[in-house]
């Protein structure tokens, strides 16, 4: 029988330990947990609260900061890679529509970078997402 040993059974199919377990346990009295004292009742509970916000503030700005840089190298990589590409493409026999596409990805994501270092990172996302889209797109032209 597969599924959890401890799932209720239809009626038919329970057996009297089970029943007899069930009815046990909605006989057992039930033990409240003992009350907590409220955080404001501990002495210098001001003082941790003012250090947690300053923790806070630096959490928030690591973030923000690994965002930005993420934004930057995910950007720059991309355009490099997309104006690399431009130029092979260029080079060989592929239509002319080909590499240009590749060039306008490769910019649109370099805007991406710069977006991203001024800390506009969802912006950069979208436009690195566009970026990679236009350069995809060029490549169907082949």
């Amino acid at each position: 029988m597969s599924g959890r040993p401890d799932a209720d059974l239809p009626p038919d199919t329970q057996t009297a330990e089970e029943t007899t377990t069930e009815d046990a346990r909605e006989d057992a009295p039930r033990v409240d947990a003992p009350e907590e004292a409220p955080e404001d009742s501990f002495e210098g509970a001001d003082e941790d609260d003012e250090g947690d916000e300053g923790d806070d503030e630096d959490l928030l700005a690591a973030r923000a900061r690994r965002a930005r840089w993420a934004a930057v190298g995910t950007g720059t990589l991309l355009a490099l890679a997309g104006t690399a590409a431009a130029l092979l493409r260029a080079a060989g026999t592929a239509p002319v529509l080909v590499p240009v596409a590749y060039a306008c990805g490769a910019a649109v994501c370099a805007l991406a970078a710069v977006l991203g270092s001024r800390g506009r990172t969802r912006r950069a996302l979208w436009t690195t997402v566009a970026g990679v889209m236009v350069m995809a797109l060029g490549d169907q032209f082949d």
